[in-house]
């Protein structure tokens, strides 16, 4: 649901912003509005960065190689990362550079029905893009609430297209602040203020983006409840006592690296631990269909080793994850 949904999203706002980021650049050479030409980059911007997370994902559907045996699938997590730098760099900071220069050399704002009729259009467009992705969203979200939801998601582009859904709204609302004002006032200072105002939130968003796409590119495990479910089928109480430990990890979106420790019967031949190994393996797939990539080590349940955790014998050179 989230590759699809957010593919529906990513066409939507690269329709819209190709469409917007024209009509600004037009409104500003017939008005000479900071805003509008900072408005202008800002959906260039957002275009270059739905046109990257497009790539992400279809360069992310490549099969394995030896070089790279799980996929990949963070490649969708690099080019998200990408766009908030795009975001940051030409966005906000050519829109704070704009303000500053406006605030310093005012300069008469003229023809001020363009830009007031364009930034109508792009709030017309821009909700149109919002409300797809925000529709695609909730399918998505469950029961968290959007704030949940932005930290928690695993597929990166629904929640930077809603974010940048979101930011281009009320960038846009502080443009027609910005000119609304210098018409009103005859102060084309205010043309500036609206665009340092517009920078600032384009860096706000762009530093979120930057944080949680960073925590994706480290590499986090699956949601409390999507381990449980695993850890729900691995034991069936008669091949599979308990779960020693486990540690999962995303490959991406959609793939999960299942790594654990089982806990089997000490009288139990080897043919029976590989074929208890075997159904243990066929029960977590069913239960999370994501999990892609399952490592299940055997060994004699003890309070002792659930106790010690994943890395009872880890040290500076020493052994690794569950070796002794």
């Amino acid at each position: 649901m989230s590759t699809e949904g957010g593919t529906k999203a990513l066409v939507a706002a690269l329709s819209a912003n190709l469409g917007i980021a024209a009509s600004k650049f037009v409104a500003f050479a017939f008005s000479g509005s900071s805003s509008m030409l900072a408005e202008g980059v800002h959906s260039v911007a957002d275009s270059g960065n739905q046109v990257l997370l497009l790539i992400g994902g279809k360069r992310a559907q490549r099969e394995a190689t030896p070089e790279h045996p799980f996929g990949f699938g963070r490649e969708r997590y690099v080019y998200a990362f990408l766009v908030s730098i795009v975001l940051f760099s030409v966005g906000g900071m050519f829109a704070l550079f704009e303000g500053y220069e406006k605030i310093s050399h005012p300069h008469e704002l003229e023809n001020w029905y363009w830009p007031v009729g364009v930034l109508v259009f792009a709030i017309l467009l821009e909700s149109w893009s919002f409300w797809t992705a925000y529709r695609e969203a909730s399918k998505d979200k469950g029961g968290h609430n959007w704030t949940a939801y932005i930290r928690r998601a695993k597929a990166p582009e629904l929640p930077v297209v809603l974010l940048e859904d979101t930011g281009a709204l009320i960038g846009l609302v502080l443009a027609l602040f910005g000119v609304g004002l210098t018409v009103i006032t005859g102060d084309a200072v205010w043309d500036g203020v609206g665009t340092l105002a517009i920078g600032t939130l384009l860096i706000v968003i762009a530093v979120v983006l930057a944080l949680e796409t960073k925590s994706l590119l480290i590499g986090e495990a699956a949601h409390k409840e999507v381990i449980g479910e695993i850890r729900d089928a691995l034991v069936d109480h008669d091949s599979v006592t308990d779960v020693i430990h486990m540690r999962t990890l995303h490959l991406g979106p959609e793939e999960l690296l299942v790594a654990a420790k089982i806990g089997v019967n000490a009288e139990d031949s080897a043919a029976q631990v590989a074929r208890a190994i075997d159904l243990a393996e066929a029960r977590v797939r069913r239960a999370v269909p994501i999990a892609r990539v399952i490592y299940l080590e055997p060994d004699i349940y003890s309070a002792e080793k659930a106790a010690a955790g994943p890395d009872p014998e880890a040290t500076p050179g020493g052994p690794g994850p569950g070796g002794h």
